[in-house]
């Protein structure tokens, strides 16, 4: 599947694009928002991307042969943003955008075990420095610590069979692929309770944000992402699960009511009906936005 970024248009109304700006994309994935930054910004608008998966980066790196000086390329994970970039130069951008979701490219390839729906290794990793994959988590961890983070990272309601049921499966054999775990869910969840969703969605869920630490993360690229931010520019942050968007919407308020920023958009931005037809993995997207008031924060 070839890789659509979600809710373009209406980030690029938000963000407002200028030639002479320079812009920061924290989450480069497959570069649509970068892409559309640069052409918005021409001739001589900049965007520095960061990302920490290295097949982000050499898509990156395909895009700058376009835009030879105009782009630059980082590989690092958004939550160290700011101690990257100051030891780099970079101070205050003009417009910062994150799109925290999960690239089509990382779904896409079996290898990476993210998917339900294709065999592959329980890595789950976003960057293959990290030492954590998903088979340690459900090889190794105890029941109760697997049961906790399929509820609170899943929101799950059969945490506790399924972790059961993993805990009953490993004690045979170890379990090796994407598709071994997806059954082991799919036989703990009453199959009355199979809906529009893969059994397996929310487990996958829960195990893809424990690997990677997504949600600590998200609170400190949050952060670090207003410290970056000139007075009177924008952050615009694209989240596909409540507890993101959570993140989102009470990091947001807690700067608005310290007057460091202005909320923009009261309720979220969500895609058009024509968008979801298009790209049915943008149903679940929420766009927020901010504004930074002026002073410079630190």
């Amino acid at each position: 599947m070839i890789h659509k970024s979600v809710l373009l248009k209406e980030s690029m109304e938000i963000l407002q694009p200028k030639s002479g700006g320079i812009y920061l994309d924290l989450t480069f994935g497959g570069g649509g928002h970068s892409e559309q930054i640069l052409k918005l910004s021409e001739p001589n608008g900049i965007v520095v991307a960061l990302d920490q998966d290295l097949f982000a980066i050499e898509c990156a790196l395909k895009l700058k042969e376009t835009y030879k000086d105009r782009l630059i390329v980082i590989k690092e994970n958004f939550s160290k943003c700011y101690t990257k970039l100051l030891s780099m130069g970079y101070r205050f951008f003009d417009g910062i955008i994150m799109d925290i979701g999960v690239s089509s490219f990382q779904l896409d390839d079996a290898q990476r075990g993210f998917s339900f729906l294709k065999d592959g290794p329980l890595d789950m990793r976003m960057s293959k420095d990290n030492p954590l994959t998903a088979k340690i988590i459900v090889n190794q961890w105890n029941k109760r610590e697997l049961e906790n983070i399929i509820r609170d990272y899943g929101q799950e309601r059969f945490a506790k069979k399924i972790a059961s049921k993993i805990e009953e499966q490993r004690a045979k054999t170890p379990i090796e692929t994407t598709l071994d775990l997806a059954n082991i869910v799919k036989e703990a969840i009453p199959h009355y309770f199979y809906k529009k969703i893969h059994p397996a969605t929310k487990t996958f869920q829960a195990l893809r944000i424990a690997v990677n630490s997504e949600l600590v993360n998200l609170k400190e690229g949050l952060i670090n992402g207003i410290k970056l931010l000139k007075p009177q520019s924008r952050l615009v942050v694209i989240s596909f699960h409540s507890l993101e968007d959570k993140i989102v919407k009470n990091t947001f308020k807690d700067y608005s009511q310290q007057k460091v920023v202005t909320i923009l958009t009261k309720k979220p931005i969500v895609p058009s009906l024509d968008e979801i037809k298009a790209n049915p993995r943008a149903r679940s997207a929420k766009l927020r936005s901010i504004e930074k008031i002026g002073g410079m924060y630190d």
